[in-house]
């Protein structure tokens, strides 16, 4: 279904829970979205790795309790709706995860899980291509894994060229559990080039989180958790040829604590020759950073840093950038402070050896929970900018957006959403405009009807240039991915429904100002 600027949307949906209170609404979206291991959402971690699944790639999106009209057209001006497109699939119980626009910037893709006809009850893949500029679906293609049980996607990326699209994320494998389960797709067509899925030693649950594709288009880099144990898992990074899919290498790390260890996000340098990998890893007393660096030929170890905050309590980065210029590694998560709860953490590495420039820690005022979920780069390598959910002392969960010097560290500016009617505010993804000069974040709204919310900044100042609330047809819309379109016009925000459907928005980007 394509929704153009001025129409509206309809859809019925199977009721599902979502609570309204603050410290309700914060633990239902973490169990929808965050990362595996996370202390106070998974108990089943303590036993295997299936935590991994049920915390990251297994749940659908939540649903409002209640509803209201979807928004209506608006002014074809910045922030103004383009266009919304939803999918469902045969078995009608869906929810999109992440979001890619092709180089040219003609095609939008999306992928994530989707109830299938013949798996009542389970998810297959399901990546779906839109034109960009109507939103038109294009094609869509489903995997079902060999088990016809849960398969869940949760990373989509294209190659440099715009020839192919990759997939990844956990499929159920039967007697192997689950496993990383990663398609290659003819961008053009939808046709299936490859799949390659990837078990673990333990024959256990692996599930992979994010991927990433070399500058050169010739290898993709899969990475997530791997059980290596009964109460442990690993790491797992592999590398595959992107024409056949063939295996490349598989790299695991195993942190010194010898417990649960998580990769969340992986990046490549712009040269094409290393391959940087972040997560959770068990520490000392609870959780570190722990950021490794490899040979993206070879896949041999070049490096490994760990991060114990000031508390030597619970670190878990959660996002990974490098610098347009190669020499620098940014990592972001949460971290346990003195007094302070849960703090931002943002580290800058030099690429080439792992040592640490600088560290960052952002604390409200309120003295409580500040959980960052996401960093990148700007083009001009002068600036990074970190975004997630921050308390407020009056104003329960927001966003909280900053900008950082990326040779210093230093802070230029911290920016926050607070919706109209003071309710929770939990931000999901963020990306930068292709000129630099924007910061786009989108996440959900605990307002009547339950909204995505995407907000624009200034990338100099972080001066709000623009905000939307968008549900579909009165139903709730809680986005997990955000993509700016290559010529800077358009920005993408995708993600589930109440309507139990992907819902995909684009928006005018709009201009803003370079200063």
């Amino acid at each position: 279904m394509v929704i153009r600027a001025d129409r509206g949307g309809t859809g019925g949906w199977r009721r599902a829970a979502w609570p309204r209170s603050r410290a309700g609404m914060a633990a239902g979206a973490r169990r929808a979205v965050r990362c595996p291991g996370r202390r106070g959402v998974l108990a089943v971690a303590a036993v295997s790795c299936a935590g991994l699944l049920a915390a990251g790639l297994g749940a659908a999106a939540p649903a409002a309790a209640s509803a209201r009209r979807g928004s209506m057209a608006r002014p074809a001006g910045s922030g103004g709706r383009l266009w919304v497109s939803s999918y469902q699939g045969p078995g009608g119980d869906d929810s999109a995860r992440s979001v890619a626009v092709s180089p040219d910037g003609g095609t939008v893709f999306v992928t994530g899980a989707s109830e299938g006809e013949l798996t009542l009850g389970h998810l297959d893949y399901a990546t779906v291509a839109y034109n960009a500029s109507t939103g038109a679906q294009l094609w869509v293609r489903r995997y079902n894994g060999p088990a016809n049980g849960q398969d869940m996607a949760r990373s989509i990326a294209v190659s440099p060229d715009g020839s192919a699209v990759f997939v990844t994320g956990a499929s159920d494998g039967g007697v192997s559990s689950y496993d990383y389960a990663t398609v290659g797709y003819d961008a053009a067509t939808g046709a299936r080039l490859w799949v390659r899925r990837y078990n673990g030693p333990a024959n256990g649950n692996d599930g992979a989180l994010q991927l990433a594709v070399s500058p050169d288009g010739g290898a993709v880099f899969v990475t997530g958790g791997s059980q290596s144990g009964a109460l442990s898992c690993d790491y797992a990074t592999v590398a595959y040829d992107a024409s056949t899919g063939a295996q490349l290498w598989v790299r695991r790390y195993h942190g010194p604590r010898g417990g649960k260890d998580y990769a969340t996000s992986i990046a490549v340098s712009p040269s094409g020759g290393r391959v940087f990998v972040t997560g959770g890893s068990a520490g000392r007393a609870s959780k570190d950073y722990a950021t490794i660096a490899y040979d993206a030929v070879t896949g041999a170890r070049l490096w490994v840093r760990r991060y114990n905050g000031p508390a030597s309590g619970w670190d878990y980065a959660h996002s990974l950038a490098v610098s347009p210029d190669g020499r620098s590694v940014f990592v972001t998560g949460e971290s346990e402070g003195i007094g302070t709860g849960l703090d931002y953490a943002t580290i800058g590495y030099r690429a080439a050896t792992g040592r640490r420039l600088w560290v960052s820690r952002y604390n409200a005022r309120a003295n409580q929970t500040d959980d960052a979920l996401q960093v990148a780069a700007g083009p001009g390598g002068h600036r990074i900018f970190v975004t997630g959910t921050s308390q407020g002392k009056s104003s329960g969960q927001d966003y909280a957006t900053i900008g950082y010097n990326a040779a210093t560290g230093a802070r230029l500016w911290a920016s926050r959403y607070n919706d109209p009617a003071n309710a929770d505010d939990l931000a999901r993804a963020l990306a930068v405009g292709p000129a630099g000069h924007a910061v786009y974040v989108t996440g959900v709204s605990d307002v009547a009807g339950g909204p995505a919310a995407t907000v624009a900044y200034s990338a100099a100042t972080g001066a709000q240039v623009w905000a939307r609330l968008d549900t579909f047809g009165g139903n709730s819309v809680v986005p997990y991915g955000i993509a700016a379109s290559p010529g800077g016009g358009a920005v993408v925000v995708t993600g589930g429904s109440g309507a139990n459907v992907y819902v995909t928005i684009a928006y005018l980007a709009g201009p803003v100002p370079a200063g």
